[in-house]
């Protein structure tokens, strides 16, 4: 792709950087920013700016937040005895939207996954586990996606909250193995949310796939 102008190669090399943007949709974002009027780009260039240097991660459950504590976390309304066990904060998003739930959330930050390089020790997981030691925890629920690496996480923090007076269970199947939560329509997450299963019952499921 030949460019006219230095400024609009380094632009648009910029904003191909981003997932899911090819370079020719990066060249038509770029261009159409050069249209906008200059306070608008200036505006996103800001925000943007704040994104990267104000925002915080909740210090209890991992969620972005503007505060030290977010504002599920810290909702007196919220049942701080049921924890749900999501990868990122695209899955809060999505499950909030749902409106069924009234726990809290704990933000993994990824999946174990041998194949990537990522384990334990790359996730949010102790901070996880010495929550369930230390606080008054009735109920997990793993809301991870229904692919091997979702499953093998689960199964890791399940083994090692074995023994403490906690309930697991994990999202019914309403979601088809292997989608991503994102993706899943509200209704069908609700539901998935409301009639989860214990998490030994999925265990013995897959054991006899």
């Amino acid at each position: 792709m030949d460019f006219s102008s230095k400024l609009l190669e380094n632009a648009v090399y910029e904003m191909s950087q981003l997932p899911g943007i090819g370079k020719r949709t990066a060249l038509r974002l770029v261009l159409h920013l050069l249209k906008q009027p200059g306070e608008q780009t200036e505006r996103l260039s800001k925000a943007l700016e704040a994104l990267r240097g104000q925002v915080k991660f909740c210090s209890n459950c991992h969620n972005i937040s503007d505060i030290e504590l977010c504002e599920i976390c810290s909702n007196p309304k919220r049942d701080k005895s049921l924890v749900c066990v999501v990868e990122d904060i695209r899955d809060v998003m999505a499950i909030e939207n749902t409106g069924q739930f009234r726990g809290l959330y704990h933000v993994l930050g990824g999946k174990i996954s041998p194949m990537e390089g990522v384990g334990p020790q790359d996730l949010k997981i102790s901070s996880l586990i010495n929550k369930a030691k230390q606080e008054k925890i009735k109920e997990l629920i793993f809301a991870l996606s229904s692919t091997m690496e979702g499953d093998t996480t689960n199964f890791y923090i399940y083994k090692q909250i074995e023994g403490l007076d906690i309930r697991t269970s994990t999202i019914a199947r309403g979601i088809a193995v292997g989608d991503e939560l994102e993706y899943a329509d509200e209704v069908t997450l609700g539901r998935s949310i409301l009639n989860r299963i214990p998490f030994e019952g999925s265990l013995k499921a897959n054991s006899r796939q």
